[in-house]
């Protein structure tokens, strides 16, 4: 359980907190919203004891286990990844321990004093291990990394060869690794790509601690949180329920005190009504009174905040051909290293289509290629007829001029905007006041890219290339940039992670995997679907095997219509190897399973024996015994990886 009470600061004259009290009880799963600014990130900081109250204190149980995931990157050290991992999560501590507390026994003196002491420091150690799972870690690792995107034999190089998106992600498996009782986790999802969003979200499924995170993902809100905290001048607002919940139940309450202030008005309104008819009359001067008293103590809700609404447009670019781009056996080589290979599609006026894959499967390579920032090593891009293409790339540097001002940007644009539309769109992409006149060379790495969409959507165009435009954006301003994009009417190849966005927008999905371009005629939401049905069907156990290996009614062998000859000896053929695959599979798994099972029992028994009067006194066999558990745990911190690949594979040939 947390508990704030009465936590209060500000920064100069802005309240970032006013008198906020809030109990977080046990095993709760939270996601706190509000507008950039609000003090999402400081509320993390100061549960996590990193921030300074003005005043109130933050309450929670004894000594938690707290895994803070920061917004901003974070610089490793230069170790192996596996090594980083273990120092971060305590396991190389807990090993370090085992290892120093027998190499003590081993080296010490049965006849001494403190003998006995260092057997108790030495179970401690060895208990503490196996309770953390400690020969299992390295398994789990390679599993969480896997699951984030790294590919195998990551675990072996160093943190500092990783970009600061890849080390964000080594940062997120500590904590998970680490599985602390409280996860506050500030935009889990800004540097994963849709895979690993999917497999993280079905990770925090099974999560058994209070997890309170920061995020701009309307999807990943509403798989995992129950409850919404909603950050808004300084003071808290809790909705149970989850972000699709939060977001009725806030418009349901505006309505309810919009009416309820209209009812209101109107009562003033009867009582002023009936004060002005009868204020002259002597014989109702006791009720003029008393309505006049009424009036005076009547408190009219206050109007819902609002905060000006902001719809914009692209403007109308010229109507380009039916096909607007047509890509032709497109590829693109680095040195060895294929990034794409034999890419085909033709994309029509109007249509807007999404970009996918895991991160590193070419496709920010390929927005580039469309763009001409990039040449393919081979294949064409043919763009239509009158076709005007506009650009935005995740580089900043390459959609801002850095030696002019914000103002100056916005102004330059060749559009129909008038100066007060020019404020309001920059005011909605958070520059504000003075902020229009700031360099472009001093805005943060954010602040260019929101720079960099208002202008994309002042210029005319009929085709837009983005890649990744809603990285740096808050929820209000995403739903005014994706409102333009709705209603353009050109056409749009989209780079993006935030599913909630694909899904609203896009009918179209290329996914880009090995090298090769998949397509599905739909939104994220069907593609994603579709990709798992496919995937099922091609793998070589899924239910074609299954529905092969079915019988009839005589037990024989069900055929399946249509099937020559020939395709069901084939079939009986791959059954036949499969099931010899399984077999030595399970020849080989029983075999290691008896051979760990003899070590577990030797080291049962050694340690039995260690705790024996009688053996504690020969300092030769103590020295054996021990010898022989060292021997024991480094077989087994070799077996049981092997054992969990076996079971792996057993498992996919089901």
């Amino acid at each position: 359980m947390i508990h704030l009470q009465n936590i209060r600061l500000a920064y100069n004259e802005k309240k970032i907190f006013s008198a906020i009290t809030w109990l977080i009880p046990a095993k709760s799963r939270i996601g706190l919203v509000g507008d950039n600014g609000a003090g999402k990130t400081t509320l993390l900081r100061a549960i996590l004891g990193d921030a300074q109250l003005d005043d109130g204190t933050i309450e929670m149980p004894r000594r938690p286990r707290i895994g803070y995931l920061p917004q901003d990157l974070v610089e490793l050290e230069p170790l192996p990844v596996m090594d980083y991992l273990k120092r971060q999560t305590g396991h190389e501590e807990l090993e370090l321990n085992v290892r120093r507390s027998h190499e003590r026994i081993a080296a010490g003196d049965h006849e001494r004093a403190d003998f006995a002491h260092l057997l108790d420091r030495y179970d401690t150690a060895s208990e503490a291990f196996l309770v953390r799972d400690g020969f299992g870690f390295e398994a789990r690792a390679r599993r969480i990394l896997k699951g984030l995107g790294f590919a195998a034999g990551d675990e072996d190089k160093n943190c500092r060869d990783f970009s600061g998106g890849w080390k964000m992600r080594i940062f997120l498996a500590v904590i998970l690794l680490s599985d602390p009782g409280i996860m506050l986790l500030d935009e889990p999802t800004n540097h994963l790509d849709t895979e690993s969003m999917e497999w993280l979200e079905a990770y925090l499924k099974n999560y058994g601690g209070t997890l309170l995170t920061v995020s701009h993902d309307h999807m990943f809100l509403d798989k995992l949180v129950g409850q919404i905290a909603e950050l808004e001048r300084g003071r808290l607002k809790i909705y149970k329920g989850n972000y699709s919940y939060y977001l009725r139940e806030k418009q349901r309450q505006a309505e309810a005190l919009a009416k309820k202030r209209e009812l209101q008005k109107a009562e003033i309104k009867r009582i002023q009504a009936y004060i002005d008819r009868f204020r002259a009359k002597a014989s109702k001067a006791s009720e003029v009174q008393s309505r006049i008293k009424q009036l005076e103590k009547f408190e009219l809700l206050p109007n819902a905040e609002k905060s000006r609404p902001v719809h914009f447009r692209f403007p109308e670019g010229r109507r380009s051909g039916r096909e607007v781009l047509v890509v032709k056996d497109l590829g693109k080589s680095y040195g060895g290293n294929t990034v794409l290979a034999g890419v085909d599609f033709t994309v029509h006026r109007g249509e807007k289509v999404a970009l996918l894959g895991v991160n590193g499967a070419g496709k920010s390579t390929l927005a580039r290629i469309l763009a001409g920032r990039e040449t393919p090593s081979r294949g064409s891009v043919q763009w239509g007829f009158q076709v005007q293409a506009s650009f935005f790339s995740q580089e900043s540097e390459q959609n801002v001029a850095y030696g002019r001002t914000v103002w100056e940007e916005a102004r330059d644009i060749d559009g129909r905007a008038s100066d007060l539309e020019l404020r309001n769109l920059l005011g909605a992409f958070l520059f504000s006041g003075d902020d229009v006149n700031k360099p472009v060379s001093v805005l943060s790495g954010g602040e260019k890219s929101r720079l960099a969409l208002a202008k994309i959507l002042l210029q005319e165009s009929n085709c837009l290339i983005l890649d990744e435009p809603t990285n740096h954006l808050d929820v209000k301003t995403k739903d005014i940039f994706q409102n333009a994009l709705l209603h353009y009417s050109g056409t749009i190849v989209l780079v993006s992670h935030d599913r909630h966005f694909l899904d609203d927008l896009i009918g179209r999905v290329f996914e880009l995997r090995d090298g090769r371009l998949h397509e599905y005629a739909g939104n994220y939401s069907y593609f994603i679907a579709k990709r798992e049905a496919e995937l099922a069907a091609a793998a070589p156990a899924g239910e074609a095997e299954k529905a092969a290996t079915r019988t009839e009614d005589n037990g024989a062998p069900a055929r399946k219509p249509g099937r020559s000859k020939e395709e069901r000896r084939l079939e009986a053929e791959e059954r036949n190897r499969i099931g010899r695959i399984r077999r030595e599979l399970s020849q080989e798994l029983h075999a290691l399973e008896h051979e760990i099972a003899g070590i577990e029992a030797l080291k049962a028994r050694n340690q039995a024996l260690l705790c024996d009067p009688l053996v504690l006194q020969d300092s030769p066999r103590i020295q054996e015994l021990m010898k022989e558990l060292s021997e024991a745990e480094t077989k087994l911190k070799k077996l049981l990886p092997k054992w969990e690949e076996f079971m792996a594979q057993l498992e996919e040939m089901k």
